[in-house]
């Protein structure tokens, strides 16, 4: 199966932080045990009240578009057969206070605004140092 942005796109190294993330099909944030804040990207310390209790809450994987960027320049070597492609940030329609930066999928780049709604889908690709299995988030206009 042909990648979303092309098969030599670079794949994302695991950590502790962005596991989640990149491994469990479904969006993931983390929340705070202490204060119940929401945050993303994941961090050691809530970025509200800077404990250090750490959880994680899955969302629903829609939300709506609040910025787009067309790229027309391979930022890596890995995008040049790719371009033009389209950019978001996203804010999560149950986790108002979160965003998230993605691309679109099966969609134009020319025909992706600021306001649509957009649902998570996940495209697997085995890691590269140990071929684990990620399902990195895309999204896609609904």
């Amino acid at each position: 199966m042909t990648r979303f942005l092309g098969d030599s796109a670079p794949i994302p190294a695991l950590d502790p932080f962005n596991r989640e993330w990149f491994t469990r099909g479904v969006i993931t944030i983390q929340r705070c045990e202490d204060c119940e804040a929401l945050q993303h990207p994941a961090d050691e310390i809530c970025g509200c009240c800077q404990g250090s209790n750490m959880g994680w809450r899955e969302c629903s994987g829609e939300g709506r578009i609040e910025s787009v960027a067309v790229v027309h320049q391979a930022v890596h070597p890995g995008f040049k057969d790719s371009i033009p492609y389209a950019i978001v940030v996203v804010s999560l329609a149950d986790a108002p206070s979160v965003s998230a930066v993605g691309n679109v999928v099966n969609r134009d780049p020319s025909e992706v605004a600021i306001g649509q709604s957009v649902r998570a889908i996940f495209e697997e690709v085995p890691a590269a140092e140990n071929r684990e299995r990620l399902l990195i988030p895309n999204w896609e206009v609904v």
